[in-house]
């Protein structure tokens, strides 16, 4: 970047700029709709929960997010590393395969988990019937606690982190892994002092993802028993009908992710993260052999056996128990529904989370527009249902001021334009996921040198050129990261789509809550396993497109 760009005053941000910060600032309406709530009068719900449950709603998503950061960070780093670095029995399979998680909705991996591994379950079962023992001799611990949610999101959550991390790995300086080993460092060292340390902004990106995550999940949290803040926020929302309690727990909530992302920053300073090397991949892979191949081959699979094949196993022999009774016409207008709008969110979220960071890139002293990116990009940690409430009630307005104007002017009326159709599942959507992209996206920008930004504006390269020719090229990766996580994201979304969704469209998400709800877990079960075969196909098909994109660059 030139020096000029990066003493311009605020003001010169130019057409394409403030259109960014304006649309930073749009999709802020919601988060900023529940924070205006703190100023209403309050109904002394608050006092009650400071002094009762405030204090386990603290330590409980305290401990989530310090137990399920380490699980999903030493789970999807130290696998990407060896998917990417070494040959072992199984090395290309599990490449992908790690993804497969992903597909898996949080709260049916609860509902798997607690089905195999509760006291009545066919786990323990079949040791007592093996080692002919009372049930008083020998249990497992409740699966249903704190520490089997924290079991259950690292298990589900860790390819957020896999999925950067191993991008990152594949960009990493040949020359710089090569220099290291000459210089004697092993495959430890060389992992904890290179690697890990020049993909530091990748996996914190991911990390942060997984922790946002783990703040706005309801579902697992809400069937293991197990009180957080999203519990509380849902309680005294929906419960209560207080949105001044609701509305200062999100907040506090949000103060969790904003302090976190805060320590980030503050502890990285000035250091510097770009890739300087012209040649961006991981190297030759070297061979393992032994016990060191067979416990790389280990380590991979129990993530992906126990966060992906157990539950599908456990789903489809639920689904076994009894007949669903649907048609394939009527699964096939759900999978259309699902796919419409994970595919329609996906590609809105990539493109605007590029504008976004681009735009802070350009103007990196521009505090303004850091700041509405930023306040974009904290809606992940919101739990659905609440940014739909935070949707609902601009939309709402917008809808009635435009009906009654029709009505005044042409005795006309246009009913729920926006409340009525996707479009506002779609922009709840877009606020809930934005981050995803914003992180993954800024995570591969951090790769980039900014010499390159600085060698093209000085050939006079505009900056839709620079972030035509130069970036893009070199972002496609994360790019393709931000679709695949978003879409199988919103495929898995529950709360705001049943809150927001348009009459009569339902999708995969909302046929197997109703069954759920209504203590049919067997025919639940149906279209979850339907949810994780429609998801594995982007999965499959993207993780694909990532490695050929990383061997076209090393050829």
């Amino acid at each position: 970047m030139s020096k000029s760009d990066k003493t311009r005053s605020p003001s010169e941000l130019g057409f394409s700029g403030w259109g960014v910060f304006a649309l930073s600032l749009i999709f802020s309406i919601p988060l900023l709709a529940v924070v205006f709530h703190l100023f209403l009068p309050s109904t002394g719900q608050w006092e009650h929960l400071s002094t009762t449950v405030l204090p386990n709603y603290i330590f409980n998503s305290l401990y989530l997010m310090v137990s399920v950061g380490i699980g999903a960070l030493v789970l999807g780093t130290l696998s990407a590393w060896l998917v990417v670095m070494y040959r072992f029995p199984g090395a290309s399979f599990f490449s992908w395969a790690l993804i497969l998680p992903l597909a898996i909705p949080a709260y049916v991996m609860a509902y798997a988990t607690t089905d195999f591994l509760q006291f009545s379950g066919p786990l323990q079962s079949f040791i007592r019937d093996v080692f002919d023992l009372s049930p008083r001799e020998w249990r497992l611990p409740n699966i249903r606690s704190l520490g089997g949610v924290a079991i259950v999101f690292s298990l589900v959550l860790y390819p957020y982190v896999y999925l950067i991390a191993r991008a990152a790995f594949l960009k990493q300086s040949t020359g710089i892994i090569e220099a290291a080993r000459t210089l004697g460092c092993g495959g430890r060292r060389l992992f904890l002092r290179v690697a890990v340390p020049a993909a530091r902004p990748a996996l914190v990106a991911g990390v942060a993802l997984v922790l946002m995550e783990t703040l706005a999940d309801f579902g697992a949290v809400s069937f293991f028993g197990v009180p957080t803040f999203t519990t509380g926020i849902y309680r005294a929302w929906f419960s209560f009908g207080d949105k001044v309690a609701a509305a200062q727990l999100a907040t506090m909530l949000l103060g969790f992710v904003v302090l976190l992302l805060a320590m980030e920053r503050i502890s990285r300073g000035k250091s510097s993260y770009e890739n300087k090397s012209t040649r961006q991949d991981s190297g030759e892979k070297i061979t393992l052999t032994g016990l060191k191949a067979w416990g790389a081959s280990l380590f991979c699979a129990v993530p992906l056996g126990f966060g992906f094949l157990l539950p599908v196993i456990v789903l489809i022999s639920m689904a076994l128990r009894v007949d669903a009774g649907f048609s394939i016409s009527r699964y096939f207008d759900l999978i259309i529904n699902t796919v419409t709008l994970g595919g329609i969110t996906a590609l809105l979220a990539a493109f605007l989370g590029l504008m976004v960071v681009f735009a802070i890139r350009m103007h990196p002293l521009h505090k303004p527009l850091a700041i509405a990116g930023r306040m974009s990009g904290l809606g992940y940690a919101i739990p659905g249902s609440i940014i739909a409430v935070g949707v609902l009630i601009p939309f709402a307005w917008f809808d009635n001021q435009l009906d009654g104007f029709f009505r005044s002017t042409f005795g006309i009326s246009t009913g729920l334009v926006l409340t009525g159709s996707i479009v506002a599942l779609v922009f709840a959507y877009l606020v809930r996921f934005l981050s995803v992209s914003m992180q993954t996206i800024e995570a591969g920008f951090a790769q980039v040198n900014p010499s390159l930004d600085s060698a093209a504006r000085s050939l006079g390269a505009s900056k839709n050129r620079l972030l035509k020719d130069v970036h893009f090229p070199l972002l496609k990766v994360s790019l393709l990261t931000a679709f695949l996580m978003v879409f199988v994201d919103v495929m898995k979304e529950l709360p705001a789509t049943l809150i927001m969704r348009p009459f009569n469209f339902d999708t995969l998400a909302v046929v197997a809550h109703n069954f759920a709800s209504d203590e049919r877990l067997a025919e639940a079960a149906v279209p979850a396993l339907t949810i994780v075969v429609v998801g594995m196909l982007p999965v499959l098909l993207l993780s694909r497109m990532i490695v050929g994109s990383a061997k076209i660059k090393k050829a």
